[in-house]
């Protein structure tokens, strides 16, 4: 019985353009599509900017000109990605993996939920509310559930790209000019926020040990952007 290959986990340092981050995940999931290319996890961060899924209302967009925003193909609403923000981009073959989306998402959920572990952060999934959340409050502050890892997904021909957020400690303040996934009822936080005063590289370690044990076990490799040719505004040349 001939082994599967195993997945990529590359990390690109600095804060990555997100037209040539779009660009690389296009290319690799036609690849996959087509037999062509390996499955990767990419790690990235960006500079501030905003970026709507297909689900996106324009009355969620409070701010229009704080930062740049990006209409995207993928699943959801409007988001905030920006630097003390783990972006990974996850491009899988489902093909290899029973082809059941919904299965997939939740094995993201799974995945996040056992990086935050590895803090002593209890992540929890709500129906109706894609993402990690977690439960705030005390004595003096009403019980509340705060976003601390988004999730968004765009699947062509089995071939899945985009992925998930996770909040390190990213400027909070940021994110009051969306209304985050369309839910103006809850917050969002991140692991500094929660009193976690970890490094990138703790997070990075946390996610690759994470999941290897949800997805299976993953290789080094190279950083997609290392070859590649970008322009002043970061799109592939």
């Amino acid at each position: 019985m001939v082994k599967a290959p195993l997945i990529g986990w590359a990390t690109t340092p600095g804060l990555t353009p997100y037209p040539a981050a779009l660009a690389v995940m296009e290319a690799r999931a036609a690849a996959l599509a087509a037999d062509a290319g390996e499955e990767l996890v990419w790690l990235v961060e960006h500079p501030p900017l905003y970026t709507a899924g297909l689900s996106a209302k324009n009355a969620d967009l409070l701010q229009p000109d704080r930062f740049p925003v990006y209409r995207t193909e993928r699943g959801g609403q409007f988001t905030y990605h920006g630097p003390g923000q783990r972006v990974a981009y996850v491009m899988l073959d489902l093909r290899k993996r029973g082809r059941d989306l919904h299965r997939f998402v939740a094995n993201l959920e799974a995945w996040l939920i056992a990086a935050l572990a590895r803090f002593n952060i209890e992540g929890e999934v709500r129906p109706g509310r894609i993402g990690v959340w977690v439960r705030r409050g005390d004595i003096l502050a009403p019980a509340r559930e705060d976003k601390i890892a988004a999730i968004g997904v765009r699947v062509k021909r089995w071939a899945t790209y985009h992925g998930v957020a996770l909040n390190v400690e990213p400027d909070l303040s940021h994110f009051t000019g969306i209304v985050p996934c369309g839910l103006a009822a809850h917050g969002v936080t991140s692991l500094v926020a929660m009193g976690r005063p970890v490094s990138m590289g703790d997070v990075d370690f946390a996610l690759r040990m994470a999941f290897e044990e949800v997805f299976g076990p993953v290789r080094s490799a190279l950083n997609p952007l290392e070859d590649a040719a970008v322009d002043a505004e970061g799109n592939l040349i």
